[in-house]
């Protein structure tokens, strides 16, 4: 049987296919994963994206920044401002890009095909699921083990002298046996899935709002009073001369950046939606709600303990670790555990192993694929890449900002070429049948050009010291660039 052209219902009916439909379809060798979801099993309400993303705001790495954020010259209150105001950056390019999949029930790796073509989509797939992705599993797992190994040795002690001189490429036995066991939790959440993640989420959530609530009534009472920490004034002088404004972007940025993976594979996640409605209000709030939160209660976190023990300190995990209580110090850090399980399956092993399984369609599903992304995280050594933090950033923030032009390209392709408009059966063509008038098929070599040439842009100021500030709004401008390019681009009659 040929799927015939599928006419579609209104958005936000969502879209209902039959079963023939979909074995058409499969048997065009495409996996159950990569098929478009049906009515019954796209079960995320408002509720569940709600509780998606609030886990993955409060994690070490995200403390960590706001403490490099003290150092640009703003004072406390703006930086507050300005993650609130981030937030409603991330939200707005999560909703838009995450409606591709809550209206056709499709994820990343198609969109990926509706834009670039099913051959020209293989590269930006690769390097956002089988590079970026599967490299930061590994150095998230590696980086919140090390809280792991702090954890068990407050309360086993001697759990840090087993193996004596073992090492194994770098790493003794404690640190091994910490980041295996944390490496086996994040697969086994990651082989859940969706339903194991909204679940995991609605128990991490409430402890999030505990723990974090009660420390920043705590940072607030040790550190002087509220006025105390909005009025502090970092020992060293800001990293930067650039004006307020300016700065305020280069957050803005950051934020974007940090996020920049999920927003280029969200339509993973909202292809489960129920209706567009529920991913926009679910995610809206989520990622609003929870990043205010995390504005007030960072700063004064980070703020309060550094002025209660004399020491402008911006790790988190080392305020936490000189607590006087052991039961309120372990349970802090379990919880900046399980965000970081959180943040891990949202962002990187759920979108590693989509996209092995539409690399591999006829021998990846998606949860061969959780496996494999795993084990080739493991075998990177993400302890032996931590030896050498300079490089590893560099090329992890040159993936993230290919990231930028991608979604570009994509927002572009989307609402002002498709105008929200795809043809199903095109889509989930015959790639083994050769047909010229496709428009997925082959490489679309104008989202191609806009895509390097915004990389390019966004990346001069890393060489030309006089263009640093391009560079220090790289994501922006490299998204930008791309919608721009590509749609200039478009108006040519060769790219049409």
């Amino acid at each position: 049987m040929e799927v015939d052209q599928i006419n579609f219902p209104l958005l936000e009916e969502g879209i209902s296919f039959t079963k023939e439909e979909l074995v058409a379809i499969k048997k065009r060798g495409y996996n159950e994963d990569l098929l478009p979801k049906t009515n019954e099993n796209r079960r995320m309400s408002a509720k569940n994206y709600f509780t998606l993303w609030m886990g993955s705001v409060h994690n070490v790495p995200n403390y960590a920044a706001v403490g490099g954020f003290l150092f640009l010259g703003l004072s406390p209150i703006n930086i507050m401002y300005s993650l609130i105001i981030s937030s409603i950056c991330v939200a707005i390019l999560m909703v838009l890009n995450g409606e591709f999949g809550s209206k056709y029930g499709i994820g990343f790796s198609m969109q990926l095909r509706s834009v670039y073509g099913n051959i020209g989509a293989k590269l930006p797939g690769f390097l956002r699921g089988g590079v970026a992705a599967i490299a930061w599993f590994g150095l998230q797992n590696y980086t919140a083990s090390l809280a792991l190994l702090i954890l068990i040795g407050k309360i086993w002690p001697s759990f840090l002298e087993i193996g004596g001189n073992f090492n194994f490429f770098g790493i003794n036995l404690p640190g091994l046996i910490t980041f295996t066991i944390f490496w086996l939790i994040n697969v086994l959440i990651g082989i859940g899935g969706g339903d194991t993640l909204n679940k995991f989420t609605a128990i991490l959530n409430p402890l999030i709002y505990v723990v974090f609530i009660g420390m920043t009534v705590w940072a607030v009472n040790v550190g002087g009073g509220l006025n105390q920490i909005l009025t502090f004034t970092p020992a060293v002088k800001p990293v930067t001369s650039h004006s307020s404004l300016f700065i305020y972007l280069m957050i803005i940025n950051s934020v974007l950046a940090v996020w920049a993976g999920p927003i280029a594979s969200v339509s993973d996640f909202t292809q489960n939606a129920k209706s567009t409605r529920a991913q926009r209000i679910g995610q809206t709030a989520s990622l609003v709600v929870g990043y205010t939160i995390f504005a007030f209660s960072s700063i004064c976190i980070l703020i309060g303990g550094s002025l209660y023990y004399g020491v402008e300190e911006w790790n988190v995990l080392n305020i936490v670790e000189k607590w006087d209580s052991l039961p309120a110090m372990l349970l802090a850090i379990i919880v900046l555990l399980m965000t970081t399980i959180s943040t891990n399956a949202t962002g990187n092993i759920v979108p590693a192993a989509y996209q092995l399984s539409a690399l591999f369609p006829k021998r990846v599903n998606y949860k061969k694929g959780v496996l494999i992304a795993a084990v080739v995280s493991f075998i990177i050594m993400p302890w032996k890449l931590m030896e050498n933090s300079e490089s590893i950033f560099f090329f992890l923030n040159m993936i993230g900002a290919v990231l930028g032009p991608i979604i570009g390209v994509m927002l572009a392709q989307f609402f002002v070429i498709q105008k929200k408009q795809i043809v199903i059966d095109d889509l989930f063509m015959d790639t083994e049948q050769k047909n010229k008038h496709n428009p997925y098929q082959g490489i679309n070599m104008a989202a191609y050009i806009a895509t390097i040439v915004s990389l390019i842009i966004s990346m001069l100021g890393q060489f030309i010291p006089k263009l640093s500030m391009i560079s220090n709004v790289s994501f922006l401008t490299g998204t930008g660039f791309a919608f721009f390019i590509y749609l200039g681009l478009k108006k040519w009659k060769q790219f049409k």
